[in-house]
């Protein structure tokens, strides 16, 4: 009989329309903000800049996620820690 191990982190990996959740979760209050916006401020000009900036966003998230090196600007963490206090005194001279 065959065992099968229990995968916990299926939310990790997790797409919705090409979107990890996350993303897909922005994609999501910028089109409820923009249909709030159509509807206060009703005109056809608007209705293109909405659907023009959706489709925009909607690129440049599934961009972001292909490469997410976009993003990664430096190192938060030195590469190296250490508490070696640093002294201008010369213990060993030649």
């Amino acid at each position: 009989m065959k065992k099968f191990e229990v995968y916990k982190n299926i939310r990790k990996r997790a797409v919705i329309m090409g979107l990890p959740v996350s993303l897909f979760a922005l994609m999501m209050t910028s089109i409820i903000g923009s249909l709030l916006f159509i509807i206060f401020s009703f005109s056809f000009s608007i209705i293109i800049f909405v659907l023009v900036f959706n489709a925009a966003l909607y690129i440049a998230l599934t961009n972001i996620r292909r490469n997410p090196a976009l993003l990664h600007f430096q190192k938060v963490f030195p590469s190296t820690i250490s508490n070696k206090k640093e002294s201008q005194l010369k213990y060993e001279e030649d």
